[in-house]
């Protein structure tokens, strides 16, 4: 048997940092020093091939274009009420939540509980803001969050949002549920370092919540209407161009500069708002494929006037 080397001798590398530091010496090389292998190593745990799992969506857009609508069509849904708009659409949802504590109930009861639900949206994530604010003004005994010093309330409340998103990431992991968060959208000013700034769409929440939700989800999803323009001329040798809205609610998936958006899943740049051909894509499948037609039997009047038309003479 190997003895360790002296306090003096050094080892060959050491790996990883702070508490987390391990030391490689000669014999952890050595193949005759360990009797048997472990039975299992993290080589063996390497996992090949994809593994899908259920999404995490956030679908921002406009007011009134219908993302509620979209998580109310998503697979046996149930809806985390954060904000009054529900009272239109046909749905599932626990009782309107006014404080943080019972958003967090309601994500607890779908992880505790035996249900028939298999996709929870919260509506919407700039209300549950508010809710995470409140609860880091209460925490601090202040009255607005920007009475913490240093700015230091918006860090306290991405502590909160860590929770609502380890809660969500418990129920899809451990109870294979789908995750749709639905936000209003606003226009910001864009600072590209490559371009002078422009403005864009983005979800209504601030910079650093949206960052750590935006990273978080697999697909931003951007709702909005198809415009088109046309050069309208004012005489004068002057013209202006002209927005057109045809009313069709289209989704957004990939960023351009007008919008944040992002997949992770080669979705197209964009198509209709509509779950039902979210989901099939997700699958793989092609939502807009034709069905195969199948040749219909004439009824006896129909074959009887084809038949007269086909004798009937040409005419001049």
């Amino acid at each position: 048997m190997n003895a360790r080397p002296s306090a003096a001798a050094l080892p060959l590398v050491r790996l990883g940092q702070g508490d987390f530091v391990r030391e490689i010496w000669p014999h952890d090389l050595d193949s005759t020093h360990h009797k048997e292998a472990p039975m299992s190593t993290l080589i063996q745990q390497v996992q090949k091939g994809r593994r899908p799992k259920p999404r995490r969506v956030l679908l921002y857009g406009t007011q009134g274009i219908g993302k509620s609508t979209f998580g109310a069509m998503a697979e046996s849904p149930i809806f985390v009420p954060t904000e009054d708009g529900l009272g239109d659409i046909d749905c599932e949802s626990f009782p309107l939540a006014q404080s943080l504590g019972q958003v967090m109930a309601s994500l607890e009861a779908l992880y505790t509980s035996e249900h028939p639900y298999k996709t929870v949206v919260i509506d919407s994530l700039d209300w549950l803001e508010r809710l995470i604010w409140a609860e880091v003004c209460s925490d601090r005994s202040v009255e607005s969050i920007e009475d913490v010093g240093y700015a230091k309330g918006y860090t306290y409340a991405i502590d909160k949002w860590r929770q609502v998103l380890g809660a969500l990431d418990a129920l899809r992991s451990d109870r294979g549920m789908g995750v749709i968060l639905i936000a209003h959208a606003t226009i910001e000013k864009f600072d590209n370092p490559e371009t002078e700034p422009y403005d864009r769409y983005s979800p209504r929440l601030p910079t650093l919540a949206r960052a750590l939700v935006q990273e978080w989800c697999d697909e931003v999803l951007f709702a909005t209407y198809r415009v088109h323009t046309r050069k309208v001329d004012e005489g004068f040798n002057k013209a202006k161009h002209q927005g057109i809205g045809t009313g069709e609610r289209i989704i957004r998936t990939v960023e351009r500069p007008a919008h944040v958006a992002k997949n992770r899943i080669g979705l197209p740049a964009e198509f209709p708002l509509d779950y039902r051909v979210f989901a099939a894509l997700v699958r793989g499948e092609d939502p807009f494929a034709a069905a195969p037609s199948t040749p219909s039997t004439p009824t006896p009047q129909a074959a009887e006037a084809a038949g007269s038309e086909a004798q009937a003479p040409e005419g001049d």
